[in-house]
């Protein structure tokens, strides 16, 4: 049941069917907000520096951006033109997959994963294909691999995966991509990159050579602390990336970010970000210790959450009404889990104890 009023114009039924991705409520009482995945550090202080005093909002930024273009594509020891701007890494996602895959077509995702995946094959007028996670809550390669279809034109692989955790590993991603087609597209989804730890899990920058139909994604919100100027990049052959700004809406990212951006990425800021990832990976990495002493099952979290999965000690629905009751706010996926971000230091104990309560009742 929904209280929207029916609208007074023709629009697709596929879309009306689809509730629209939903951002993690904000607590309405004193507490701690885990539903986003946000990083709890303020933003570092060169980014703050650099646009503070930035007057020139009543002008357009230079869409080309060649100044971060080339800061990145440093990163991957790959020309400028192989880096593509956008507003956040979702939206690269929207333009890739329009790019690639229309009416008849399909995109392939594991399942659950980042929320924004179904829709945007619906976007597209393509056919979602998912596929569930094995029992680890990690991407099942084989069983994907196994769906792939001649209809097949973007496979979406998230790691660390949105919402459950584990990373891909390397040698498993180097299998799948010798059973993948070389003129289907592949999207590594790397938003949380900056937070692995397990040095056996794939990586973009290495493996971006090898394979001509695989686009990489980042973003600055997460690691970076900069989600409210929106800001991603994707990385990966020229064509593609042109044939994704052709979809892309025009002046998009805004100067801001991109000062935000030049900011993050100096030498002085990158040490800072660096200390501060050690301190959220350890953060996070004692949280799920914390929770595994309480006898739950959590898979190895390579971003920077946590996931409980559902069970029969725990409902996601239930376990994320508790948290909000005591006003700190989950992420709840109903029938399959609940994720955590990794907050501030003093939300750790907080977690741990609201969950031990669930548990004991």
């Amino acid at each position: 049941m929904t209280d929207t009023p029916a609208p007074a114009v023709r629009l697709r039924a596929d879309v009306l069917a689809v509730p629209a991705y939903r951002q993690g409520a904000t607590p309405t009482k004193p507490g701690y907000k885990l539903s986003s995945n946000e990083n709890p550090f303020p933003p570092l202080p060169g980014v703050l520096e650099a646009i503070r005093d930035r007057g020139d909002i009543n002008r357009y930024a230079a869409a080309a951006m060649p100044d971060l273009r080339a800061a990145i594509a440093a990163q991957f020891s790959v020309g400028s033109d192989h880096v593509h701007i956008g507003a956040g890494s979702a939206a690269l996602l929207y333009q890739l997959v329009q790019a690639a895959a229309g009416p008849g077509d399909g995109v392939l995702f594991a399942w659950p994963s980042f929320e924004a995946y179904p829709s945007l094959g619906l976007a597209s007028g393509a056919e979602n294909i998912p596929v569930p996670l094995n029992d680890r809550a990690e991407h099942d390669l084989d069983a994907m691999a196994a769906a792939v279809t001649e209809r097949t034109r973007v496979i979406l692989l998230c790691s660390p995966n949105n919402p459950t955790g584990p990373s891909i590993r390397r040698d498993a991603f180097d299998r799948f991509m010798q059973l993948v087609p070389a003129d289907t597209l592949v999207i590594l989804d790397e938003a949380y990159r900056e937070f692995v730890t397990d040095p056996e899990a794939v990586f973009g920058e290495h493996v971006l050579g090898l394979h001509p139909n695989l686009v990489v994604l980042r973003t600055f919100s997460k690691a970076y602390g900069l989600a409210g100027l929106r800001l991603g990049y994707a990385v990966g052959a020229p064509a593609i990336l042109a044939a994704a700004a052709s979809v892309a809406v025009p002046l998009s990212v805004t100067g801001l970010a991109e000062s935000a951006a030049l900011a993050a990425l100096t030498s002085e800021s990158q040490k800072e970000q660096r200390a501060r990832i050690a301190v959220l990976t350890e953060r996070r990495d004692a949280l799920a210790a914390g929770l595994r002493e309480l006898g739950l099952d959590i898979p190895v979290p390579q971003g920077n959450f946590v996931w409980i999965p559902q069970s029969a000690r725990v409902d996601a629905a239930s376990l994320a009404a508790v948290f909000a009751e005591e006003g700190t706010l989950v992420r709840p996926f109903p029938g399959a889990g609940v994720r955590i971000s990794v907050g501030e230091a003093e939300s750790v104990p907080v977690v741990l104890e609201v969950v031990r309560g669930y548990l004991a009742s």
